[in-house]
């Protein structure tokens, strides 16, 4: 999973170095073990394997956020991310009026990141006896 979420972060204009190696690694543990609690399972059912992706993200940027700031200048939320859409629920991240911070935007993002596909738990979820 490791090489999904460096790509992933890729996607996202962010390029991981050496350095981010343990940091991702305790993110995609944590996000794991946090799944696999949830969903009462050995390991991650298949199904939520992109969810996890995008959560290690989430918990890897807002860690980089909070100690490393200053190492996120390739993320440019600027003008690529405005609103994502999941069904019936959507998130904006900018307003036609440029009201938004680009650290405001990025703060929306990373909290979409870690909390993104919790609805889809409980397709996988087993009772625990």
């Amino acid at each position: 999973m490791l090489e999904q979420v460096k790509d992933r972060l890729l996607s996202f204009g962010y390029v991981p170095k050496e350095e981010d190696e343990s940091a991702l690694l305790f993110s995609i543990r944590k996000v794991s073990r946090e799944i696999q609690n949830d969903c009462n399972a050995a390991s991650i059912p298949e199904g939520l394997l992109h969810i996890a992706v995008d959560r290690s993200v989430g918990e890897f940027l807002l860690a980089k956020k909070t100690f490393s700031p200053e190492g996120l200048d390739g993320i440019d939320l600027s003008a690529a991310v405005k609103e994502l859409r999941e069904g019936d629920v959507s998130v904006s991240f900018h307003l036609g009026d440029g009201s938004f911070t680009a650290e405001q935007r990025l703060d929306s993002f990373i909290r979409h990141l870690v909390d993104y596909g919790q609805a889809e738990f409980s397709a996988y979820r087993r009772i625990k006896w």
